[in-house]
């Protein structure tokens, strides 16, 4: 599909909606026009009609959109060598360099444009993720779009959708709402083949200026970090920066996708109205089904970028901390502050007598006298229980270990002990009692409580 097609195509379905609306409104005011030339006047009539009428074009006014800075903005004399790359691959696509262009905690890159001003976004995790090779490929895609004509093309096709959206909605489910979901659902379609195809356009850019084999494993490194990254955000940093604190968040990701033992899923964009092309549907386009061959031992894009630690801190607030001290900083007042709490259950409970909760816990947690606010009871009684365990073993000297891809562990002497996988593993017969009993005595802790 030419740059002119999907142009054509997708201002076509734009001005169909707004040939629908403002024919409906027609219609409707037709309609009272012919009462009136019959001598009749209905006021129901009148009201209905005007206020379907004022819905309908309030629906299809455009609003102004503000453009808010997803993170800092990276500046030419700060960062030579990433603005030196940018460059280089402007030159290849004979395209202008953008006129900004910040950082954002995404595994993304973007592209907007609003007259003369260019805008580009890159993505920390992104560039974490990517070899320099590779994210040569993904800037060089991202000029692609401005080179096809997509960064203005899109905010038109956004802004329409957006209006359909608000018609169907203040429509609600009369009569009329109908029509305007059968153009929606098609207006979806329509312009979801358009954006596939600019992808597919931006693709073969990059592979002209960057190789089609470095811009199918950006590809794939990409669908890969994506799964990961949603995973380490929501479950490995929100904890941290929802007690205000802010972990060095690239070499944690990087840490993450070394050591995760969560199994990552990657989308492969089955969904026929996602507006990207399926994974394999692209590596096929580009001739390298079967990527993963470029070299490894390529430096991260994240070389280029100087003084991480000052984006990092501009990206996203918070007191910084290490992942070493995230334990004790972090965790260990929480854990403690839980212990305290329900000290009286607790304080008969020695580490020898962990696979005995762990066989009783449902039984254990009415001990605990916990609350609906605690959520599902058996699982906050685990962490309850697990918190004393580990608050014990920093009284007892083990050194905590929070890095991220792997439970929380404790460690002395040689000797590891994880203590939020403890119970589950005593429950589920893969750490027998037995076992536990010599691993406790070997590490000393035959006698400890964890209170």
């Amino acid at each position: 599909m030419s740059l002119a097609t999907r142009a054509l195509a997708a201002l076509a379905l734009i001005a169909g909606f707004y040939a629908l609306a403002l024919g409906t409104v027609a219609g409707l005011l037709w309609l009272v026009w012919l009462d009136v030339q019959n001598g009749r006047i209905y006021v129901e009539l009148l009201l209905v009609v005007g206020a379907l009428s004022v819905l309908i074009l309030w629906a299809i006014v455009p609003r102004r959109t503000r453009f808010e800075a997803p993170g800092p903005r990276l500046q030419r004399d700060e960062q030579p060598e990433l603005f030196a790359l940018v460059e280089e691959v402007a030159r290849a696509a004979r395209q202008s360099m953008p006129t900004e262009v910040y950082l954002a905690a995404e595994v993304n890159a973007s592209v907007l444009q609003t007259g003369r001003r260019r805008v580009m976004t890159l993505g920390l995790p992104l560039m974490q993720v990517l070899t320099v090779p590779q994210f040569r490929a993904v800037i060089a895609h991202e000029f692609g779009h401005f080179d096809g004509g997509d960064t203005w093309l899109a905010p038109l096709v956004h802004r329409a959708h957006v209006a359909i959206e608000r018609a169907v909605e203040a429509l609600d489910d009369g009569i009329l709402n109908k029509p305007f979901a059968w153009y929606g659902a098609l207006f979806l379609r329509g312009t979801r083949a358009v954006s596939r195809a600019q992808e597919i356009a931006a693709d073969a850019l990059a592979a002209r200026i960057a190789g089609a084999r470095q811009m199918a494993d950006a590809l794939l490194a990409i669908a890969s970090a994506s799964a990961s990254h949603e995973v380490y955000w929501s479950r490995v940093v929100l904890p941290l920066l929802e007690h205000g604190y802010r972990p060095p968040l690239a070499a944690g990701f990087a840490h993450f996708v070394v050591t995760s033992e969560v199994e990552m899923v990657v989308a492969e964009g089955s969904d026929p109205l996602d507006s990207h092309p399926p994974l394999h549907e692209r590596l096929s386009v580009l001739g390298h089904a079967s990527a993963g061959q470029s070299e490894d031992a390529a430096p991260r894009a994240i070389s280029l970028l100087r003084d991480l630690p000052r984006l990092e801190a501009e990206l996203i607030p918070g007191d910084a901390v290490s992942w070493e001290d995230a334990g004790p900083i972090v965790y260990l007042p929480h854990w403690q502050e839980k212990r305290a709490r329900h000290a009286a259950a607790l304080r008969e409970v020695t580490a020898l007598g962990l696979p005995k909760i762990a066989a009783t816990l449902p039984d254990f947690s009415e001990r605990l006298r916990l609350t609906p606010e605690d959520g599902e009871q058996t699982a906050a009684a685990s962490a309850i229980v697990s918190g004393a365990f580990a608050v014990k073993l920093h009284e007892l000297g083990w050194m905590c270990d929070a890095m991220p891809g792997k439970p929380i562990a404790f460690t002395r002497d040689g000797k590891r002990i994880e203590p939020f996988r403890l119970l589950d593993r005593l429950r589920g017969g893969e750490l027998g009692a037995d076992a536990w009993e010599a691993e406790c005595r070997e590490a000393g802790l035959e006698r400890v409580s964890l209170v």
